[in-house]
């Protein structure tokens, strides 16, 4: 499907994006979603960063607004569920019964923090963190199967697991939804790639904490694909985030850390997306 991306670094996308209108298959990431204090002033950074759009779900769904690429779903902002809360992003991993997951979770350690619930029709979730303390949901798709499109710009095309006892996590991680983790070496001899048995593209990544400061606690990364992350970044500086790690090269793209204006840490990744898995279906 032809689009042309008006994006934030100043170029114009023409390509065929990788849209999903199915669900998910289980353990994929499926989703991401942030909650802020302030709704509206996370929307302006994300649409001058991300080029996002945004829907409204209405007052049913508490404020929460759908971030959209073209008019595909790209991930989600909210209010906070609790004044003081830290901001942050919340990786999503699908599941096909989200009861059976939260059992999983529990039998293998984990702790479930928010119990199997419905979102209205759109499906059900759970949140959890895993043995280490890093915190996930999961996501079982009704009406809304998560993210409509992945690997372009705007949309998720990485995740990564920093924990403090990675080989417990991949433990963990390997039990409750069937990964195979597989060792890349150049980045250490705790961090592996995450797949499903049956495929050979990558999910994400799982390793230790990478010369985190020292107390910071095991935690998931969203990552974003930018046209350019240059300009991503100089972006966000002009709409009251921060770059926390300046855009530098590596072997799958060019890459930068940022905080938005509440604070919540993120990732962009500019990379060819001829060269990323087609996640359309």
């Amino acid at each position: 499907m032809p689009v042309a991306l008006d994006s934030p670094a100043g170029e114009d996308w023409d390509d065929g994006m990788s849209i999903r209108t199915s669900r998910w298959p289980t353990g994929v990431p499926c989703w991401a979603d942030l909650t802020v204090p302030d709704v509206a002033a996370a929307r302006q950074f994300y649409s001058a960063v991300l080029g996002w759009t945004f829907e409204d779900t209405g007052d049913e769904y508490g404020g929460y607004v759908i971030g959209q690429v073209n008019g595909a779903s790209a991930g989600g902002i909210g209010p906070l569920p609790q004044e003081g809360m830290p901001s942050a992003w919340t990786l999503y991993l699908a599941s096909d019964d989200v009861g059976k997951t939260a059992a999983a979770v529990a039998e293998n350690g984990g702790t479930v923090l928010l119990e199997p619930g419905d979102v209205g029709p759109m499906g059900r979730m759970l949140i959890a963190a895993d043995p280490t303390g890093a915190v996930f949901g999961v996501w079982q798709a009704g009406r809304h199967i998560g993210a409509g499109i992945v690997n372009e710009p705007g949309g998720m095309t990485w995740d990564d697991l920093r924990s403090t006892d990675p080989e417990r996590a991949h433990a963990f991680y390997r039990s409750v939804f069937g990964y195979r983790i597989d060792p890349l070496e150049m980045a250490g001899p705790d961090y592996g790639l995450f797949a499903l048995p049956d495929e050979e593209a990558p999910l994400g990544g799982m390793g230790g904490m990478m010369g985190a400061p020292e107390g910071t606690p095991s935690h998931w990364l969203v990552y974003f694909a930018v046209a350019d992350a240059d300009a991503a970044g100089a972006a966000a500086e002009a709409h009251g985030g921060s770059v926390l790690a300046p855009a530098f090269d590596t072997p799958f793209g060019r890459m930068s850390a940022l905080t938005d204006p509440a604070g919540a840490v993120f990732w962009i990744a500019q990379t060819d997306p001829a060269n990323m898995p087609d996640r359309s279906g």
